[in-house]
């Protein structure tokens, strides 16, 4: 067999070379490129209430994906008998949003910024953070793009109005999102446990459009009946909280709440919703890796982008 890296050229083995994403390439102009898909790095932390540390997400995540840049003509899946992300998908690296240290409203709005141009360029955004509220930004740069459905995937609602003037951590998000005239509704699953939103925070959530369901009730519902709760030809933005994992496989986070989702879990329900429903646009958020000195939350995560990307451009027709 030939054609490929395997056979001809670099063999570029995970450990080589420069860590971008899955080892695509890195585009520094942000005003003039063509892409598939187009990853941005989010390495804000200062909305975090409790163990700071992601803004190290964004760069361990990259690391991590180098592991799983071996698919020179992409990925074969014998389960779903499909090959994913071939070379026909161009996915790039933008690189990181500029981060000001102690301004959050700067910061924010660089991300914002990037997530546009990557718009702008007509690729589908997806942001590594950083804490959730770069979340927010994310939102925002999707005014004038149409309606859509959120799908967050998180221990926490995420539903706080507004705590000591704070309205922009990572606690706030999924508020600042169901305000936007353009997010029609949030399906919002895996929250469980104490949470740092208070009842009046549930009651308003649903109020708002939010369906809630703890990771029991999706057990109980099965992926299934979760993806009928998703309404029917929603066009879709998927916010993925690394703490919706169970801390046993996802430690590497900084609000770790135990009960959490296994991998498969969340897998296929996020294949489900890239077959049903056109994916806009795609955020994980919370790695924060020096919780985790094995490395495997980072692992987990760069895995499981990979994984939704490969749905997503299938599901598009990309690949066979």
């Amino acid at each position: 067999m030939t054609g490929h890296g395997y056979e001809t050229g670099r063999l570029d083995l995970p450990f080589v070379g420069i860590a971008s994403f899955a080892k695509r390439p890195v585009v520094a102009d942000w005003s003039d490129f063509a892409a598939d898909a187009a990853v941005l790095g989010a390495p804000f932390d200062g909305g975090t209430q409790y163990r700071p540390g992601a803004r190290f997400g964004p760069r361990a995540v990259r690391e991590a994906s180098t592991l799983f840049s071996f698919g020179h003509a992409g990925a074969y899946d014998h389960e779903d008998d499909a090959t994913y992300l071939g070379p026909e998908v161009g996915i790039v690296d933008m690189g990181d949003a500029d981060i000001v240290h102690t301004d959050t409203e700067t910061s924010h709005a660089n991300i914002e910024a990037g997530l546009r141009a990557a718009l702008g360029a007509g690729a589908l955004p997806v942001l590594i953070g950083g804490d959730h509220s770069v979340n927010i930004p994310a939102i925002r740069a999707f005014d004038g793009q149409g309606p859509f459905h959120i799908l967050q995937i998180d221990a926490h609602l995420d539903f706080v109005d507004e705590r000591h003037g704070v309205r922009h951590g990572h606690g706030n998000p999924m508020r600042r999102a169901a305000e936007k005239d353009y997010v029609t509704g949030l399906t919002q699953v895996g929250i469980r446990n104490v949470s740092s939103t208070a009842r009046e925070g549930y009651e308003a959530a649903r109020a708002m459009g939010s369906d809630i369901l703890s990771v029991r009730q999706v057990r109980q519902f099965g992926t299934e009946g979760v993806l009928a709760r998703i309404p029917t030809g929603a066009r879709v933005y998927v916010t993925i909280d690394i703490d919706a994992f169970c801390p046993s496989i996802a430690p590497g986070t900084g609000t770790p709440s135990h009960g959490g989702f296994l991998y498969y879990e969340v897998l296929e329900l996020l294949q489900g919703v890239a077959r049903r429903h056109e994916v806009i646009g795609l955020d994980l958020v919370e790695v924060a890796p020096d919780y985790d000195p094995t490395g495997s939350t980072a692992i987990l995560a760069a895995q499981l982008l990979l994984n939704v990307l490969g749905f997503v451009f299938h599901a598009r027709g990309a690949g066979g």
